[in-house]
């Protein structure tokens, strides 16, 4: 058995009437909308997995010698070579 509890929420007024009207047309109420869209939230939350970066890393033997103690200009310089400019 379920127990309640009552609550007070903020929504938009569009959001609110576009809710009612769906209720209205599926034949429920609105509180049972509204479960039903926070158990679809919650669930879904539940099972997806966290963003995950790909490991991205390759061999290689570090910058090149002359751009090892330079600046960033430099090294964004050297990337963009030949291209545009």
């Amino acid at each position: 058995m379920y127990t309640h509890m009552k609550t007070t929420i903020d929504i938009a007024d569009a959001l609110f009437r576009e809710a009612r009207q769906i209720a209205r047309r599926e034949g429920t109420t609105l509180r049972a909308l509204v479960e039903e869209g926070l158990r679809r939230v919650l669930r879904e939350r539940r099972t997806s997995p966290g963003f995950r970066l790909r490991r991205a890393t390759f061999k290689g033997e570090g910058l090149a010698p002359d751009l090892e103690s330079g600046s960033w200009e430099q090294v964004r310089r050297r990337v963009y070579e030949g291209r545009g400019e």
